[in-house]
């Protein structure tokens, strides 16, 4: 009998229990038992980036970290960036603007731009190269993202100025 670990934790803002062996990693659980594939299989040693989440709102490369870890924790995917069935204005400027080719390394990029974006509403470039410089990719040359992190800054401005936060009346509501 193999032995298993049952945890709870919030995943992409629902409440998720899952049973699991003890030596899964985070990605494999995301993927394996949850059917959350956007998280993607890189390397598998923390050198990539496209495993990319948020744990408890930071980048974690969840390829390191084991899930017995995350009981009790929030864990934020690519597939949790959308809201209201609306694109995550990273999102839809990666898309627009050709930043995703392959696509393989977009959801470990789009992740770590939200964290960063969350922590300084308006960072430099020097900024935005620095916090994705985890995340590695062979198509785009890194230009491309970069502007699109950029171009979401943009557009989240200009979309705070004509709509109300509703995130925080969620969250009082809550």
């Amino acid at each position: 009998m193999k032995q298993q670990v049952h945890i709870a934790l919030n995943v992409n803002n629902e409440p998720v229990e899952v049973s699991f062996a003890p030596y899964k990693t985070l990605l494999e659980v995301l993927r394996e038992d949850l059917n959350l594939c956007g998280t993607k299989h890189g390397c598998e040693l923390g050198e990539c980036g496209a495993c990319a989440v948020l744990l408890d709102d930071l980048p974690v490369l969840s390829c390191l970290v084991l899930a017995v870890e995350c009981a009790g924790r929030h864990v934020t995917t690519i597939e949790g960036l959308a809201t209201d069935a609306r694109l995550h204005p990273l999102q839809e400027a990666f898309a627009d603007l050709g930043a995703a080719q392959c696509g393989y390394c977009t959801p470990g990029f789009l992740v770590t731009a939200k964290a960063l974006l969350d922590e300084h509403s308006h960072p430099t470039r020097d900024q935005i190269r620095e916090a994705l410089a985890g995340n590695l990719c062979r198509c785009t040359g890194y230009q491309q993202i970069f502007e699109a992190v950029e171009a979401a800054i943009q557009s989240g401005a200009q979309r705070a100025e004509v709509e109300p936060d509703t995130r925080s009346a969620r969250q009082e509501e809550a």
